[in-house]
């Protein structure tokens, strides 16, 4: 049977890091993977996630269901991630708010979505579709954006929060998306924050961002996962657990992936915040859990 995510911080499973974990059994809480990645028969890397995942959780993050994509699900694909879940067990499973194939073409990236009551029906229906399909329940995450749809009709807070409501799912709280998105369309980081529905919150994600310009000259802030988490976005981090209590927070790491100790620090800080955060406060789905 899977276990439950620890309250504690994680970090993204790499090949890099392979041989160090099983060599020196950091204390970690758990590492999340790509189930993308590990969606081929066998080989080295299913021996290796293989053994980690005798000694620590794992959560299992998704970027290829398409959830928000105007087409049906990929019934192949969700076949494979079903695979995956059973033969891992994860304690979570987590996918994006977005999109990512037109028709039969398949992008190499995570589009954003207008927020109009079509598309409200459209991903609580797909959210439906794949929580059945894999009998457990996913958390879904808000996205780092940089364009605006003219046509949306939802706040992002209050689409996310009922689809949330309508299907069942958890969220899942990427505070360097919340940044990122604050930063290139001139709102207050914090008041996202404030006013995001953190009882359903299962999972937090922190990562780095990279600073360019837009063609004004602007700063434009890029969720690029390849360096460490900015001081802005641990001053926002902290104005979570400081209301729900602890969450597993996971340090995401993709591209220009440092070498252990460095990213091991980047965990320590995050449990730092969590060990001082109030352990009364609990959001709903982590007491859900607990009592299960």
């Amino acid at each position: 049977m899977p276990s439950t995510l620890p309250c504690r911080a994680g970090v993204g499973l790499k090949p890099e890091h392979y041989r160090t974990i099983l060599a020196e059994a950091p204390a970690v809480g758990f590492f999340e993977v790509h189930a993308e990645n590990y969606m081929g028969a066998g080989g080295p890397p299913h021996r290796y996630l293989s053994a980690i995942r005798e000694r620590y959780p794992l959560s299992l993050h998704g970027v290829g269901l398409s959830i928000g994509a105007d087409r049906p699900l990929d019934l192949a694909h969700l076949a494979r991630l079903k695979a995956l879940i059973q033969r891992y067990e994860p304690s979570q499973f987590s996918e994006h708010l977005a999109w990512s194939s037109h028709g039969e073409v398949f992008l190499n990236d995570l589009l954003p979505l207008p927020y109009t009551d079509a598309t409200l029906a459209r991903i609580v229906d797909h959210v439906g579709q794949v929580q059945d399909a894999l009998g457990q329940r996913l958390l879904l995450e808000n996205p780092s954006t940089y364009v605006r749809f003219e046509e949306s009709s939802w706040s992002e807070i209050d689409f996310l929060a009922e689809i949330a409501r309508r299907s069942g799912c958890g969220l899942l709280l990427d505070v360097n998306n919340v940044f990122v998105s604050a930063t290139n369309h001139g709102f207050a980081a914090e008041a996202y924050v404030d006013a995001f529905p953190l009882g359903e919150v299962g999972e937090i994600h922190l990562g780095g961002h990279a600073p360019e310009a837009d063609e004004a000259g602007a700063v434009l802030l890029i969720d690029a996962h390849d360096r460490a988490v900015a001081d802005p976005v641990w001053q926002l981090y902290e104005r979570v657990p400081q209301r729900t209590g602890p969450l597993p927070t996971l340090i995401e790491w993709d591209d220009q992936v440092p070498a252990w100790p460095e990213l091991l620090a980047e965990a320590r800080r995050a449990d730092a915040c969590l060990a001082a955060a109030r352990p009364h406060k609990q959001p709903r789905e982590t007491r859900r859990a607990a009592a299960g």
